[in-house]
């Protein structure tokens, strides 16, 4: 059943009435909330403060990325991973290798079909 709180039923609060300046006060207060509020979403939606947000974000990946890539070469100690770097380079001169005889053989052909 539904209680009826309008004036009159009995069921009225008993706090005393709030005095003007209590009014003003809490209204003072609410604007001070509203303006702080108002002033965070402008912040949050102006593109130039978007725009250094995604900076930052993609600064502070970058930075985490390097320092990962980092830890692939070097332990937490500082040393190097020299079996890592061999590896690696050795690799990587298989790919100069690799390009260069296939230059190589591709330029013989080339040599000889206009010869």
């Amino acid at each position: 059943m539904a209680t009826d709180n309008s004036p009159g039923n009995g069921d009225e609060d008993k706090t005393p009435p709030r005095t003007k300046a209590e009014i003003e006060t809490d209204l003072a207060a609410v604007r001070s909330r509203l303006a702080a509020n108002v002033a965070s979403l402008v912040d949050e939606v102006h593109p130039q403060r978007v725009k250094e947000r995604q900076i930052e974000g993609v600064r502070q990946w970058a930075e985490s990325e390097a320092e990962g890539l980092k830890l692939q070469f070097v332990t937490a100690e500082g040393s190097l991973r020299t079996a890592r770097i061999a590896a690696i380079a050795a690799a990587a001169a298989g790919v100069v290798g690799f390009v260069l005889v296939v230059r190589a053989i591709g330029g013989r052909r080339a040599k000889r079909q206009a010869g």
